[in-house]
């Protein structure tokens, strides 16, 4: 199976309500040999405000946000599902992809109806780059070289790492850079760390982190919370009935007979503090697991010896009221998640019926004016809320005149934050932003901060207008 190396650059942080604006990618086979790239990017969004302390990271000028010359986002998207489809099946890895530029991939595929899960479904698989540094930190020591901080401790942000390990990194944060630093850990990973790396592409499935789970009875699992790595020996207790990529483990480093005999509220409140005696691998994560037997030194459990460790399993598995009473008291202490008012948020609310997936692959391939009645068919609201929303940013031409500044309320109030408080950023919030910048801005940053001020201001100018215009029309 191919590789697929890729990386985004956003408005900021917050994938539901930002956007990529630039993505790249490349192809490996797997011996990690170049096989194409691809590099596209795109002018913002009507209803973004791109984050000031993200524009000073990447160096992103108003220009670039507005080249009309560049493809909107909606076209930009459009040519990834296409350039990824044709790749596909492949493995996607980027550095911290998981966490992150999945996140913004998979709202864009959403937002722009397609199928949002592009990358882990239809023979594809997933794996992250700086998960497999970490897991090289543990399990072969020196394969690559990790910097440390100011404060001493390793980190594994790439344009630190990347330059460690002899990469000129000197275009961080342009997205083919990243994705050719990736590269180049990747490969130094794949020659000096052999087994690391089989073992991650091997979990990059999630079938094959299923059987491994189910059929050992003792494993190890490893992670960084905080860039401090952890490993405890496990044990499986059981699957999220109301999610199967998550399953649960039972620490081991805990005695299990000890809480068999706590009350129901004193499990859960046992289940709160350290060491945490229960955890949920996501399967389709890209876990890093180990046999027992090849469990990190730190890992937790050890000194139990193996003939505890088998009989804390042991004791488990033949305690099936013992493992439920685990499960539903850690399901317990999650937060349970509140279905948001807002679309993009509403992206894992529920899966896109097959029905519904036919009908906006259909909406593509159609003229824009026969997409409006081409959406009453869907029966998701979702996609029919945001298919209107790209109608109204791709054509606006094609809408009802009175509809069309219907829609240009709604983007004015949304730019401008006018009903109270909302989760996404707004004009007033960016210039604020970007007045505490200026404060302390250093001369070589100055003039692009300043930059954006003003186009923020003229946004904000323009929204104010565009907000009494159309509401004095509608008021006609």
């Amino acid at each position: 199976m191919s590789l697929v190396f890729y990386d985004t650059e956003t408005t900021g942080l917050d994938a539901p309500f930002g956007q990529i604006l630039q993505f790249a990618a490349i192809r490996t086979d797997e011996d990690l040999k170049e096989l194409e790239r691809f590099e596209i990017r795109c002018r913002l969004m009507p209803h973004i405000v791109p984050a000031p302390t993200a524009m000073q990271v990447t160096g992103i000028t108003v220009a670039q946000l507005t080249d009309e010359s560049l493809p909107s986002h909606y076209q930009m998207v459009c040519a990834i599902h296409k350039k990824l489809k044709s790749w596909s099946p492949s493995n996607f890895a980027g550095f911290n992809s998981i966490d992150f530029d999945e996140h913004f991939l998979r709202q864009a595929l959403y937002q722009s109806l397609h199928h949002p899960y592009l990358t882990n479904c239809d023979g594809n698989t997933r794996a992250d780059v700086m998960r497999i540094a970490r897991a090289a930190s543990l399990f072969a020591p020196g394969a690559i070289t990790i910097p440390c901080d100011t404060e001493g401790k390793q980190t594994f942000k790439l344009a630190e790492l990347a330059p460690a390990n002899g990469f000129d990194h000197s275009d961080a944060h342009d997205a083919m850079g990243d994705v050719e630093a990736t590269l180049c850990l990747a490969t130094l990973l794949f020659e000096r760390a052999p087994e690391v790396w089989s073992t991650a592409m091997r979990f990059s499935k999630k079938a094959a982190v299923k059987d491994f789970i189910e059929s050992e009875q003792v494993f190890s699992l490893s992670d960084f919370y905080f860039g401090k790595a952890y490993s405890w020996l496990v044990t499986r207790l059981g699957v999220n009935a109301d999610n199967n990529s998550e399953h649960y483990v039972f620490n081991l480093v805990v005695d299990p007979g000890a809480l068999a005999e706590l009350s129901d509220s004193e499990l859960g409140d046992r289940l709160r503090e350290l060491p945490k005696p229960v955890r949920c691998i996501r399967i389709n994560a890209a876990p890093f697991l180990m046999a027992a037997f090849d469990a990190p030194d730190i890992a937790l459990g050890r000194e139990l010896g193996e003939a505890e460790l088998e009989r804390r399993a042991e004791l488990l598995s033949s305690d099936t009221g013992l493992r439920n009473r685990l499960i539903t008291a850690f399901e317990e202490t999650r937060d349970e998640r509140e279905t948001s008012e807002h679309v993009e948020e509403q992206i894992y609310a529920q899966f896109t019926s097959n029905e519904d997936m036919r009908l906006i692959e259909q909406f593509h391939r159609l003229p824009w004016k026969a997409r409006i009645q081409h959406l009453k068919k869907l029966e998701d609201s979702r996609l029919r809320k945001l298919g209107m929303r790209l109608i109204h940013a791709e054509m606006p031409g094609v809408l009802d005149p009175n509809f069309c500044m219907t829609c240009d309320v709604v983007l004015a109030k949304r730019l401008l934050g006018v009903a109270g408080e909302v989760p996404w950023l707004t004009l007033p919030a960016a210039i604020e932003e970007i007045d505490d910048l200026l404060v302390s801005a250093d001369p070589t940053t100055i003039g692009h901060l300043q930059e954006h001020h003003i186009y923020l201001a003229e946004r904000l100018r323009k929204a104010k207008y565009s907000l009494a215009d159309a509401m004095s029309r509608l008021d006609r």
